[in-house]
């Protein structure tokens, strides 16, 4: 059986009943980082010393068969550096292999950083979709973040910390400097810190250089009619700034329910 254990994002004390012993009784972990997860051992008092076999981005495709065959005669607990595996961590093709081989997968559920930014933001916590790490380079950037404009569910992203500033600037680009959002750091560790506000508010905030784990929560678009005239003359906008005609018309239709199809047509005959 493949098993995924949640571990503690900061606090230690987090750490559940469950885990421990699977800790104390596992015989082979597959850990995103063999030295994180010996540290963990270490700091939580367990004398046990399973097989360790490292599971990341760059192995996990070749990794996966082997795993998902020592899954079918002992467990094979599964771990990333904090939270939950599979959740912009490693696991989810070992997951993925093992549904297809048959092999039974469970979890040890517990912390994850994204409920807990999501739940300590302030922001509507019964629709939210959870974006991932914001993409690095800025055209990229800018033209996911456009495309997220009209998403009316709370949205929840991961930053590093040298990038927050930039990412805010541009999310009030896309979403309106107006859009509230919060940025959680630290969670659960001691120097934990949530700053709340409009988004112009929290790019100032930023300037000053944020540190540590950043969870970023940005609240959903409000519920709005926006004629087709107007959604085709959005997306001549966009194309104006570079980007594809096709593109531009699948971000403007991912934000006003208007056919990307039909917004494409009617942009390239006005274009002629």
């Amino acid at each position: 059986m493949i098993i995924l254990a949640a571990t503690p994002i900061g606090n230690l004390g987090d750490a559940s009943r469950r885990l421990i012993e699977a800790l104390e009784n596992a015989t082979v972990i597959a850990a995103e980082d063999t030295r994180t997860t010996q540290r963990l051992l270490a700091a939580l008092g367990i004398a046990n010393r399973p097989r360790l076999i490292a599971l990341h981005d760059h192995n996990e495709k070749d990794r996966a068969p082997e795993l998902v065959e020592l899954a079918r005669g002992q467990d094979v607990l599964l771990l990333s550096d904090a939270g939950m595996p599979t959740v912009s961590d490693p696991g989810y093709g070992v997951v993925a292999a093992a549904a297809a081989a048959g092999v039974a997968v469970t979890a040890i559920p517990g912390p994850s950083a994204v409920l807990t930014a999501l739940a300590v933001s302030g922001l509507p916590t019964d629709r939210f979709t959870f974006e991932g790490f914001v993409a690095r380079k800025p055209g990229e950037r800018g033209a996911v973040l456009r495309g997220l404009a009209g998403e009316q569910r709370t949205m929840v992203f991961f930053e590093a910390p040298s990038r927050v500033a930039v990412t805010l600037a541009d999310m009030a680009s896309a979403f309106g400097a107006d859009r509230r959002a919060a940025v959680c750091r630290e969670l659960t560790k001691l120097y934990e810190e949530v700053a709340r506000g409009p988004l112009s508010e929290l790019v100032e905030w930023a300037q000053a250089g944020v540190r540590g784990e950043v969870v970023i929560v940005v609240a959903g678009a409000a519920p709005r009619d926006i004629p087709f005239p107007d959604a085709v003359t959005q997306v001549l906008e966009i194309v104006r700034s570079g980007t594809r005609l096709k593109d531009a018309a699948a971000e403007v239709s991912a934000h006003t329910g208007h056919s990307s199809r039909e917004l494409y047509q009617a942009a390239l005959a006005v274009r002629g």
